[in-house]
């Protein structure tokens, strides 16, 4: 967590009408998303001059987030981005450790003059590129760093429905639904006084899993019976997507969201893949239970 200089510091970018611009990483997901608008609103409630920039579209399970709609989304409005991160005096790097996963907003990231702080828990942070950092790979989210930074700036109060709605999303997406990432008590504190602020967390939970089009259920199924390898010997299984199998069941962005998790399921299988083919790009997604490391895996062998 940041001292008590750094706080004071960021309270005054906060408070002297500073511009201030929320980023977060391509292909956002419900930690991403719900993180940019947990601060988003957090900062608005406090007074500030503050925008929310992400670089491409987000899974429609998502829209229903507070003020989902004030995103500037870069691919879609890449003038208005711009210029919103030219002018920023202090900007947020939320969910992503390097400037290179921000994706088309990377090369205005890096020249910009502004103040950079960064809130993430993914390994190895390119320390280099931001002037504030909160990193905890332990934390099950992004989200969770954000109540921990709100709590550090003496904000606990205002952390209200809105906020909480935000937060819960980044917890109970990055963890698929308590599945993964999540055996430490204090996520479970912080998602109690999510709930005590009156948030309805099974409505929300339903919101996040139970609304899925049948495309993408028909996706899961054919991903599962036609397209997944398993090798035994290895304790490993791979899904393949190819833009075609995409496109014949009308893709939509986070249709595939999830999809590596089943292959993980099986009791004998300790490293899951899924490979996807995606504007004329190939995306491996990695999960892995027992001792096996997909950041080694990642890291070693696939810059990341």
């Amino acid at each position: 967590m940041l001292n008590k200089l750094q706080l004071d510091e960021i309270q005054e970018f906060i408070s002297n009408g500073s511009k201030i611009v929320i980023t977060t990483h391509t292909n956002p997901d419900g930690d991403a998303i719900g993180s940019s608008l947990a601060v988003y609103h957090y900062l608005k409630a406090k007074g500030a001059n503050v925008d929310a920039v992400i670089p491409n579209k987000f899974p429609d399970f998502l829209k229903w987030l507070p003020s989902s709609t004030d995103l500037i989304i870069f691919e879609k409005n890449s003038k208005l981005a711009k210029k919103k991160l030219n002018d920023a005096d202090l900007i947020f790097c939320l969910d992503y450790n390097a400037m290179s996963r921000v994706g088309s907003v990377t090369d205005v990231l890096k020249v910009t003059k502004a103040k950079k702080i960064l809130i993430d828990h993914h390994i190895e942070p390119e320390r280099d590129s931001f002037d504030y950092i909160i990193s905890d790979v332990n934390t099950s989210s992004t989200g969770e760093l954000i109540y921990d930074f709100i709590i550090s700036m003496g904000d606990r109060k205002m952390i209200d429905q809105t906020i909480a709605q935000c937060l819960y999303a980044c917890i109970i997406t990055d963890t698929g639904s308590f599945s993964h990432s999540c055996n430490n008590a204090k996520t479970y504190e912080i998602v109690a006084e999510l709930i005590k602020t009156g948030i309805d967390a099974k409505h929300l939970h339903g919101l996040i899993y139970n609304t899925f089009s049948e495309n993408r259920l028909r996706l899961l199924g054919y991903s599962i019976n036609e397209r997944m390898l398993v090798w035994k010997n290895l304790r490993t299984a791979l899904i393949y997507l190819s833009k075609e199998d995409l496109q014949r069941f009308k893709y939509q962005v986070g249709d595939t969201e999830g999809i590596v998790n089943y292959a993980l399921s099986m009791e004998k299988v300790n490293l899951a893949i899924l490979v996807t083919e995606k504007d004329n790009k190939i995306r491996l997604s990695f999960r892995s239970k027992c001792e096996f490391s997909v950041n080694d895996l990642a890291r070693n062998h696939f810059n990341g």
